[in-house]
């Protein structure tokens, strides 16, 4: 196709009233998320008094609804409309978070609750997860996929530099419960941007769930760019999540950061998501789609080997975390940007939701594995010995697709 007949895809967005609601809705929620991100555990602690397993059982109830990712997936792809499980998936989420402020009102706020919460919101995620994808590939013309991408992971790393300023202010002067209904106000206005989007869709199959999920199983096993992708994303999200846990009691307890810098290093760090998403696009242009991605794929944990080797003063010390931070949040706004807009043009309409779950039951049901084999390592070897495996073992995960045909393909028009 010549460049003559390519329609451009950022015009082509800028003129999109119904993506322009969608980026909305998601940028509010997006902020929302990074507060109820540092509110929710604040409950359980200060509130609560957990204990450290009872926190962890927290955010492992968080992700558990993940494993189940495949069957929700072949059942969404067998309704006819996406928008409204995605518009349900953000009341449920709304309504699950408000029972806190509520409950806190009433001094009934209880550990049990804070585990439903986290299994509802937790599910309800993994519901909009999945019609997500079939929806964005109605939504976006193909030639903008990467575009849109981008602008999407852009205000996804916006949030994640200001949102926990922002949460750490209203947990101040609100509390931590009544914080939270922020987080339930912006999926409330979510769902509100999202339900007036129009967009054409039909149910792609009649067939059982069970037979739809071991189709969505075996598309995935069988198409040998999937395949990469999935092996490369469960081993980079095994080992970052083995250093995930650790990295916050290195910096404090080893590097002997305060909290306040901490979070300084990491709001500066976020800067690099954002970078990463603006340049996403320019990349894939200079390098290659497939290049791109293989370099995100390495950069992403890479510098988890950086921060095991900080040293010298505090100064010193807070630089290299914020470093790590920025160069981390660069590789995975190249890998995720860019791999998803591979993912949306491969998979074939009727496959979206039960491949989306397949990935996700993969994908994220190895995290919780990862963190608990990261606090064995540190435990038996030491946080910094547990954050260089992190580090060696995420890049290598590169290794997946240099044998697979993503390092060759050019751009989604070459496919």
């Amino acid at each position: 196709m010549t460049t003559a007949t390519r329609p451009p895809a950022a015009p082509a967005l800028r003129g999109d009233r119904r993506f322009r609601r969608f980026w909305a809705g998601q940028a509010v929620s997006q902020f929302g998320d990074r507060i109820t991100e540092l509110a929710l555990p604040l409950i359980a602690v200060t509130a609560l008094r957990a204990s450290t397993a009872q926190v962890a059982a927290l955010t492992a109830l968080l992700w558990a609804p993940n494993l189940l990712a495949v069957f929700l997936g072949a059942w969404v792809d067998g309704r006819a409309d996406r928008r409204r499980l995605l518009v349900v998936a953000d009341l449920v989420r709304a309504a699950a978070l408000a029972s806190l402020p509520l409950a806190a009102l009433a001094g009934a706020v209880t550990l049990g609750q804070l585990y439903a919460v986290a299994v509802v919101t937790g599910a309800a995620g993994v519901l909009f997860n999945n019609a997500y994808a079939p929806f964005f590939a109605h939504l976006v013309p193909r030639s903008a996929y990467l575009a849109a991408n981008s602008r999407l992971s852009a205000t996804r790393s916006a949030a994640q530099i200001a949102g926990p300023a922002l949460g750490g202010a209203l947990v101040q002067a609100l509390t931590a419960p009544v914080a939270v209904l922020v987080d339930a106000l912006s999926f409330l206005a979510s769902a509100l941007l999202i339900g007036r989007i129009r967009v054409s869709e039909a149910a792609t199959d009649s067939e059982p769930m069970l037979s739809r999920a071991r189709a969505g199983l075996r598309f995935v096993v069988r198409h040998p760019v999937l395949r990469a992708s999935l092996g490369c994303c469960t081993t980079v999200n095994f080992f970052t999540f083995l250093g995930y846990g650790l990295v916050l009691l290195f910096a404090g307890r080893t590097l002997g950061l305060s909290a306040g810098t901490i979070g300084a290093a990491f709001g500066l760090g976020a800067t690099g998501g954002l970078l990463g998403a603006l340049l996403a696009p320019a990349v894939s242009r200079r390098l290659g789609l497939g290049r791109t991605i293989v370099l995100g794929s390495v950069l992403f944990p890479a510098p988890i080997a950086l921060l095991a080797a900080a040293d010298g003063p505090g100064w010193a010390r807070a630089g290299v975390l914020a470093a790590a931070e920025f160069l981390s949040a660069l590789g995975v706004m190249l890998f995720d940007i860019n791999l998803n807009s591979l993912q949306a043009a491969v998979i074939p309409d009727d496959l979206r939701s039960r491949v989306s779950g397949a990935f996700a039951t993969v994908n994220y049901g190895i995290r919780p594995l990862g963190a608990l084999t990261g606090g064995l390592l540190a435990t038996a070897f030491g946080l910094r010995a547990a954050l260089l495996v992190a580090a060696v073992g995420g890049a290598l995960s590169a290794l997946w697709l240099l044998v697979s045909p993503v390092p060759r393909i050019r751009d989604l028009d070459s496919l």
